[in-house]
């Protein structure tokens, strides 16, 4: 008979290793899944290719950077998370749930060229992986304590807080003019596609770990 184990049962020595190792492959599938949408068009036709290929295509450049941006910020937290324990596992289970729907926003999005309602609910998926994303940081900094070096390398976290509410603007917004949504979309994932140094200049970040 399995047993569930209890939150404080994790021994404090575990390492993230094998969380992150599960997490890469999950993304690295989440990916895979996203070209596959790209489906060649039965004539060889620039229209042809236009309409049925571009919005797809622009749709998953989106998409395949966003989930470039979790991989990346994802790694550097890790990497200098010294232990884990249940929350955390839980937590990081709560943000590939909300990765593990970017395929089919995406192929929504782009095969209804950014209608209303899958430009709203894209968002509304970003939003709550921007979320889950806190709470896992959050988790990890508990579990690590205030003064930890991870905890004083995150420091007030203001991409952290103002994602969230550009999503929250843009998911009306949809309804107005979708195009304005996905710029903001496009905004967020220009603000967070250089890695934040901060963990690399506080910590020394460990090259043989990437």
């Amino acid at each position: 008979m399995s047993v569930l184990v209890p939150f404080r049962a994790y021994p404090s020595g575990m390492t993230s290793s094998r969380l992150e190792a599960f997490s890469d492959a999950v993304i690295a599938i989440l990916m895979t899944i996203m070209v596959l949408e790209l489906r060649a068009p039965d004539e060889a036709s620039l229209d042809v290719l236009r309409h049925d290929v571009l919005g797809v295509f622009l749709a998953y450049i989106l998409s395949f950077v966003f989930l470039g941006i979790y991989w990346n910020n994802h790694h550097h937290m890790l990497a200098v998370t010294e232990r884990i324990n249940g929350k955390i596992l839980w937590a990081n289970l709560h943000l590939l749930f909300w990765l593990s729907l970017f395929p089919f926003m995406t192929a929504w999005i782009g095969k209804t060229h950014a209608a209303e309602l899958p430009t709203a609910l894209y968002g509304a998926v970003l939003l709550l992986a921007a979320i889950a994303y806190y709470i896992l940081k959050t988790a990890i900094v508990s579990e690590q304590g205030p003064d930890s070096r991870i905890a004083k390398a995150l420091g007030n976290d203001f991409k952290g807080k103002i994602s969230p509410v550009l999503y929250a603007v843009a998911i009306p917004l949809a309804y107005v003019q979708s195009w304005i949504s996905i710029g903001i979309y496009i905004l967020v994932a220009l603000m967070w596609l250089i890695p934040d140094p901060r963990i690399e200049s506080t910590l020394g970040f460990e090259s043989d770990r990437g």
